[in-house]
């Protein structure tokens, strides 16, 4: 399941209401705090590019006005769909630099155009701190993009953003899965009613980070493949406050690295887009240092030749190496011609993990490897979960898809309004 990655910035702030009257939301900047921390380097990953947003001006928008910078969000979400199609058509993943979560439009649509050429349906993990399901039916009034991009393509909301070229749901709320909010969002009960499959922080942390991942996978099993939305405000301000709306009762970054890799590791996942993060918070860039450990880490399934982390394990109890003084064997079922290797170069259903296969050389262990990352600022603090099981679906799907052209085509808070904001909501 190799595939190389591409990385390509969206540094677009348009879906955010100004922290001041006078300022703009920081986190355009994101793509370029997260690049001087070689995170293309580390992720041996093509350099996709730069698409550059129009001007951050909400100019004289009042409420009851829709949805502000609605036409130039929308205008982006079409080119930034053409973009991530054509990284998915040269057969790579492409990893999304946002910027804020209206580059969940784009995505959103490219995900649609792509179903469409293949005759799928293709779902949606959201992983993000806030539910983001503001809509006309549920809230005053509507402003800001960030703060309503899940209801947006879900089909709610205005049609210059929920059915641009004419598509509409961009994702079926049945194939939706929503990971990592607070146990009391303020929209929790809507997503209940709308049939959106949720798992909060409480719920997340009681299954564990590996076993979300997985169940995540059997939600969408009825799905051709996935897109991942990451708001890295799904993590708790304590370790990683610079985003524009903090809210206490998130996960570490730990939790956040074995999410991701369980997502990430099967060729249903069809891409990753990563928001929110605010520069402007972090003066000394340690947090962007942290956010790039994450990532990479995390990522390491998609792009390892051989590789799984240590951390996927089989759902069934794996069979033990048996010490001997002569040449080492398996209790259990014998070893396939492969070694026991996965699709993927990864174990498979009856391979233990963290052992050496039969014919490597290597010395038999008793224990598994220790979890990627550690040491490093990702998972140092934070006791790694690595006998969870996760790994994709029985029946994984026919991997990449390729994406058809119709015939014609041609702080700053996103959850509410701020007394000190410029009346952006």
């Amino acid at each position: 399941m190799m595939r190389r990655i591409a990385v390509l910035d969206a540094p677009t702030n348009l879906g955010l209401r100004p922290p001041t009257s006078t300022s703009v939301p920081g986190c355009g900047k994101a793509p370029g705090a997260l690049r001087d921390h070689d995170l293309l380097a580390r992720l041996r990953a093509r350099d996709a590019g730069c698409l550059t947003p129009p001007r951050y001006d909400p100019g004289d928008w009042r409420p009851g006005d829709g949805v502000c910078h609605a036409r130039e969000i929308s205008g982006y979400s079409v080119t930034l769909a053409d973009r991530i199609g054509a990284i998915i058509d040269r057969g790579e993943f492409p990893l999304v630099l946002g910027g804020d979560c209206s580059v969940l439009l784009g995505s959103a649509l490219a995900m649609h155009r792509l179903g469409e050429a293949v005759g799928g349906r293709i779902g949606l993990v959201f992983v993000d701190g806030h539910s983001d399901f503001r809509h006309p039916g549920n809230a005053s009034y509507v402003g800001a993009a960030a703060g309503e991009d899940l209801a947006l393509v879900t089909g709610r909301g205005q049609a210059d953003l929920a059915a641009i070229e004419g598509r509409r749901p961009y994702f079926r709320d049945i194939d939706v899965v929503v990971l990592g909010i607070r146990a009391q969002d303020e929209y929790r009960l809507d997503l209940q009613a709308a049939g959106i499959t949720t798992r909060p922080v409480p719920a997340l942390r009681a299954e564990g980070a590996a076993r979300t991942a997985q169940w995540a996978h059997e939600q969408l099993a009825d799905c051709a493949g996935y897109w991942v939305h990451i708001d890295v405000d799904v993590l708790d301000p304590a370790v990683m406050p610079a985003v524009d709306a903090p809210d206490p009762g998130g996960i570490a970054f730990a939790e956040l690295e074995i999410l991701l890799a369980g997502l990430v590791d099967t060729p249903h996942c069809l891409g990753v887009e990563l928001t929110v993060f605010d520069p402007d918070y972090d003066p000394d860039g340690s947090y962007a240092a942290e956010i790039v450990n994450t990532v990479v880490a995390g990522l390491a399934p998609v792009s390892a030749p051989a590789a799984v982390p240590p951390r996927l394990l089989p759902a069934a109890p794996p069979p033990q190496r048996v010490r001997s003084t002569g040449p080492a064997t398996l209790a259990g079922p014998a070893t396939p011609p492969n070694g026991g290797a996965g699709p993927a170069g990864g174990p498979g259903p009856g391979s233990p993990v963290g052992i050496a296969p039969l014919g490597s050389g290597e010395p038999a262990v008793d224990e598994p490897e220790a979890v990627p990352g550690a040491g490093t600022g990702g998972l140092a603090s934070v006791p790694a979960v690595a006998v969870e099981p996760v790994g994709p679906p029985a029946a994984v799907g026919p991997g990449l898809l390729r994406r058809v052209p119709r015939a014609d085509e041609g702080g700053a808070s996103e959850d509410g309004p701020s007394p000190s904001s410029a009346g952006i909501a």
